[in-house]
């Protein structure tokens, strides 16, 4: 019986490993092949993005990742002294779970209470501690061989400058793909190919002897290079926070572009941000604010200091758009140098008066020239209105000003101009002076340079070259004309107008020793979400050099300033951006100036006034050849402590500069 049973088992057997081995062999062979597969995937490296002399502005580096195994971690530490080996012996599991943690937070600067906090809520098995650590704390890590902790080896993006040229750059996300700028405009070729490790290995990870294996090399990323010139956009970085600072803006741009090509040489803005470290504000108030908000709220606040304002934001330019203006009415004959104009304060149209800035100053008689020179609201009334609304809309178009530029960059806005169904005469004439339409910055900077460029609209880009690893240029980006706006007459005329406008009119704060320069102040009023204005102003200047053949055009924008340091903001920077980028250049002057007509030609050191009398700070202001203002504005005589001033002591202005006075 016993032995019957016997058989009965064997022969049970036999047929079961027969049915694993004949009829599902070759399903569990492939399994088992499977299971042995690994297929590893290879990153490359990024490629790097330069300017136009090869300077690095975004590099990948050697970064290291740490991750824990909470179920080890309250193991023993191997690496102690014999001492400390046998008193961790004695401690329960918990005990050293939390002197390993404690150990790792202090390497990885965290704080011990929220690592844990974090690994807990995440709910992994295996948790990620920290990123983007350096090789020397990596090394002190990997030298204690904390239980549980891991390293691997990344390459992560770096941005050598910090916030230098960020809303430009853009940045990365944590898988190294692009998220802004030009990191995410040219992904396809920085990113690269990923490569591929097929192998065979056993239950630990280890090749198997036999087993086959397959390597794909992963194709690294190209080379970038920018039209962007690190030293010119250095002068722009420098000018816009100093700028941000002395006239309390909310926020202040500046572009440079080549006027003949297009090429966008600098483009700022600040307040900026860190792309190493692009999802937490810099400014430490806004990140405790910042940190207050909810996931939806914070993707909000980033996408807007993500944002590049030149690119992505509208906004109506106010009285840079009489340029457009009069190129029109000059091409279309209507006006000339030696038409007549009188400024009574305003002008009635349809029986709407619209007043000119200077209501309670009406300008009077004044040429053309004049009338730009001075801003004059009603002369441009009269030329749009000469235009008539067909000829002025057909210009909007040639100056490019109804459609997006298609510059080489993510997220540019759409212009906002009225359907010219809606246009009545008063629309007209508020839009000849640069009210109603809303434009981008990137569109107005190329619709002045044409006038610089003999009429001819350029394509404005920021993109120079793409090579590859070898060498090798794989795309190139040539100057390319869009049409022609206007005549070469026109625009040599125009030019004339330009530099008349700095010479003798309101840009004269721009005036530059021995060159010539022309240009365009602007003040808008901010629009207000619900529609109407507020009592928020956009200061700008646009402006190029040198006039007799214009090689820079420039754009500076000073965003909600106050309205009190608005004239210490645009025209004056613009000047002395536009001065050392000449002489970086090498470009020589062209007539000679006196010291007098030179607002940069010699520095002063501010003295420290505050707790001074307001009597006493007057004079030591006056001495140095210094000018002051008081704000708020308070009687003349009025005796006050100077509580707050600026600029700070010890800083450097030019002489005849404004020195204000705080009172409250």
């Amino acid at each position: 019986m016993a032995f019957s049973i016997f058989v009965v088992i064997i022969l049970a057997l036999c047929l079961r490993v027969a049915y694993i081995q004949i009829v599902k062999g070759e399903e569990y062979s492939r399994m088992a092949v499977e299971k042995q597969k690994r297929d590893i995937v290879l990153k490359p490296t990024r490629g790097r993005i330069l300017d136009t002399n090869g300077e690095e502005l975004a590099v990948s580096v050697d970064a290291f990742t740490i991750w824990v195994r909470k179920a080890d971690m309250g193991n023993l530490r191997m690496t102690k002294k014999n001492d400390e080996l046998k008193q961790d012996r004695l401690k329960s599991k918990e005990e050293r779970f939390e002197d390993n943690l404690n150990t790792l937070a202090e390497l990885i600067e965290k704080d011990p209470k929220e690592l844990k906090e974090d690994m807990e809520e995440s709910g992994q098995s295996v948790y990620k501690a920290a990123k983007n650590l350096d090789k020397e704390t990596a090394n002190k890590i990997r030298e204690l061989r904390i239980p549980g902790v891991s390293i691997t080896e990344d390459a992560r993006r770096y941005y050598p400058m910090g916030e230098f040229l960020s809303h430009t750059l853009g940045s990365t996300r944590d898988d190294n793909e692009g998220l802004s700028g030009v990191e995410l405009q040219y992904n396809q070729y920085l990113a690269g190919v990923d490569g591929r490790w097929l192998k065979n290995t056993d239950t630990s990870g280890n090749t198997l002897a036999f087993g086959d294996e397959k390597y794909y090399k992963p194709e690294d990323g190209n080379d970038v290079v920018l039209t962007i010139d690190q030293i010119i956009q250095s002068y722009v970085e420098k000018s816009i926070r100093e700028t941000y600072e002395k006239t309390k803006a909310e926020r202040v741009s500046c572009l440079v572009m080549d006027t003949k090509t297009g090429e966008i040489l600098a483009m700022g803005s600040y307040p900026s941000f860190n792309p190493n470290n692009s999802n937490v504000p810099t400014d430490p108030k806004e990140k405790e604010e910042f940190d207050k908000l909810d996931n939806q709220e914070k993707i909000k606040y980033l996408n807007e200091m993500w944002r590049n304002p030149f690119i992505s934001n509208n906004y109506e330019t106010g009285s840079t758009m009489k340029l457009i203006t009069t190129a029109a009415a000059l091409e279309e004959g209507i006006t000339s140098k030696d038409d007549h104009f009188n400024c009574i304060g305003y002008s009635e149209i349809t029986g709407v008066k619209i007043k000119c800035w200077s209501f309670d100053k009406p300008h009077g008689s004044e040429n053309l020239y004049q009338g730009l020179a001075n801003s004059c609201n009603p002369v441009f009334h009269q030329l749009s209105l000469r235009l008539g609304k067909e000829k002025f809309y057909n210009y909007l178009t040639l100056f490019g000003m109804r459609e997006r530029t298609d510059i080489d960059f993510p997220g540019e806005a759409r212009p906002i101009i009225l359907s010219d169904e809606n246009v009545k005469p008063v629309e007209l004439a508020t839009m000849g002076m640069g009210q109603t339409n809303a434009v981008t910055p990137i569109q107005l900077v190329t619709a002045v340079s044409a006038m610089g460029n003999d009429g001819k609209l350029m394509h404005p880009h920021i993109l120079k070259k793409i090579v590859d690893k070898d060498g090798k240029v794989i795309r190139e980006v040539k100057p390319v004309v869009v049409r022609q706006a206007i005549s070469k007459e026109t625009a040599t005329e125009m030019r004339k107008i330009m530099q008349y406008v700095v010479d003798e009119g309101t840009g004269k704060r721009a005036k530059i020793q021995g060159y010539s320069v022309g240009g365009k102040t602007g003040t808008s009023e901010v629009v207000k979400e619900g529609g109407g204005y507020s009592n928020e102003i956009i200061s700008s200047f646009i402006g190029m050099a040198p006039m007799e053949d214009p090689r820079f055009t420039i754009l500076y924008i000073v965003d909600k300033p106050d309205k009190n340091l608005a004239p210490e903001g645009a025209a004056p920077a613009c000047g002395k951006l536009l001065s050392q980028i000449l002489k970086y250049k090498d470009i020589k002057p062209t007539s000679e100036m006196s010291e007098e007509d030179d607002p940069a030609v010699e520095s002063v050191t501010v003295p420290n006034i505050k707790g001074l009398k307001l009597s006493e700070a007057k004079e030591e202001i006056e001495k140095l050849g210094l000018k002051y203002k008081v704000t708020p504005k308070t009687d003349e005589d009025r005796e006050f402590i100077v509580k707050e001033q600026y600029p700070q002591p010890n800083t450097s202005i030019d002489k005849n500069g404004v020195v204000y006075f705080y009172r409250e």
